[in-house]
């Protein structure tokens, strides 16, 4: 018998309701910030979601924050389909969707650093990214205690490329 297959897509407005459920459990969770069904209306052409035989087993976004800068958002698994790689399929597939519309740094806020860092990511100061500061950070609640942390991929270079040599 052969392993299922994890599918990725893009997002459909079909899928809100699913993505919606995923996302309002992971913020419950304290794992990232809620997003309104309304808010996922909108946005529903930055997500992707991995399917398996027919399940919403993750999803996450790629927002366009700037002329060279976007933002991996809302990248969430579903706990039943943790620990089998499919979150680092759809981050590596949001980086691609980076690279094909020409942006050159992808930013993430996250409360697990480490796996960002597996994928290339370094981590910056929020200082180095007012496009999503004074866009978006400015207007959330969490604004003043704010306890994400910030990650950076460079696309226009190989990962940790820009990592100091060791002394």
């Amino acid at each position: 018998m052969s392993e299922p297959t994890v599918v990725l897509r893009a997002a459909r407005l079909s899928d809100v309701p699913a993505i919606h459920a995923l996302l309002r459990e992971q913020a419950a969770a304290g794992n990232l910030l809620p997003r309104t069904q309304e808010n996922l209306v909108r946005h529903v052409r930055d997500f992707v979601v991995a399917e398996r035989d027919g399940v919403l087993a993750a999803v996450g976004a790629l927002e366009i924050m700037g002329p060279d800068l976007g933002e991996v958002r809302s990248l969430a698994v579903a706990p039943a389909f943790h620990r089998q790689g499919i979150g680092e399929r759809l981050t590596r597939a949001l980086l691609e969707q980076a690279r094909a519309v020409g942006l050159k740094r992808v930013m993430a806020l996250t409360y697990v650093p480490g796996f960002f860092a597996r994928l290339g990511f370094e981590v910056v100061s929020k200082d180095d990214l007012p496009e999503k500061v004074w866009q978006v950070c400015v207007k959330c609640y969490k604004f003043n205690r704010c306890d994400e942390i910030a990650v950076m991929r460079r696309l226009d270079e190989p990962p940790g490329a820009g990592a100091p040599e060791p002394a």
